[in-house]
C-alpha cells in the first residue's frame, strides 16, 4: 500500500467532512471552506474523527492517486483548521515591496514596478524595518494556491548565485558560486 495513502486523516474538532455521491469532498472549519474534486475510483470513507482513503485495486494509476488524494484533503484539513504562511524577502539594494490590500507592488532593480494583483482568498502584508530585508508575508488557507503565488512572486527577480540579489524564502540557503579569480601570470 501507499505509505501515505494509508495513514488515516483524524479530523479536529471544529472541522466537517462531507462528501457527495460524485466524490466531491467538502471540507469546513474555523478559518473558512475548501472543495475538492476526488477520481470517482478513489474510496473516502468517514468514520467518527477519522477519515480513510482507500484504493479498490493494485493498478498503478490507482496507486498514484491514492497517495495524491490523501495529501490533498489532508492539507485542506490543515487549511481550514491553521492556515498556510510564507515569508520571502527582498535582498538587494533598493528592492521595496508594498502593498494597498490586496494589490502588491514591487520595485526590484527593473526600470518599472511589478504590480501583482493577488487571489482574494490570499492575504497579504509587508514590512519593511530600518536595517533589514523588506518582506512579504502571505497567509492563506489554500495550500496550492499560495505555493503557486509564492512561486510566481519569486520568478520575478529569482536569486542569483554569486551575490544571492533577488526574492527567497526566508530560511532558504542559496548555493553561492564563487566569481571571477584573477588570472595568475
Amino acid at each position: 500500500m501507499s505509505r501515505i495513502g494509508k495513514n488515516p486523516i483524524n479530523i479536529p474538532a471544529g472541522v466537517t467532512i462531507t462528501v457527495s455521491n460524485d466524490n466531491l469532498v467538502t471540507v469546513k472549519g474555523p478559518k473558512g471552506e475548501l472543495s475538492q474534486q476526488v477520481d470517482t475510483d478513489i474510496i473516502v470513507k468517514q468514520e467518527d474523527n477519522v477519515l480513510t482513503v482507500s484504493r479498490p485495486t493494485e493498478q498503478k494509476r490507482h496507486k498514484a492517486l491514492h497517495g495524491l488524494y490523501r495529501s490533498l484533503i489532508n492539507n485542506m484539513v490543515v487549511g481550514v483548521t491553521e492556515g498556510y504562511k510564507i515569508e520571502q524577502e527582498l535582498v538587494g539594494v533598493g528592492y521595496r515591496a508594498t502593498n494597498q490590500g490586496n494589490t502588491l507592488d514591487l520595485v526590484l532593480g527593473y526600470s518599472h514596478h511589478y504590480v501583482f494583483q493577488l487571489p482574494t482568498e490570499i492575504k497579504v502584508t509587508t514590512t519593511s524595518e530600518k536595517g533589514q530585508t523588506p518582506k512579504i508575508i502571505l497567509e492563506s488557507i489554500d495550500k496550492q494556491l499560495i505555493g503557486q503565488v509564492a512561486a510566481k512572486i519569486r520568478s520575478l527577480r529569482a536569486p542569483e548565485p554569486y551575490k544571492g540579489k533577488g526574492i527567497k524564502f526566508v530560511g532558504e540557503v542559496l548555493r553561492r558560486k564563487a566569481g571571477k579569480s584573477a588570472s595568475k601570470k
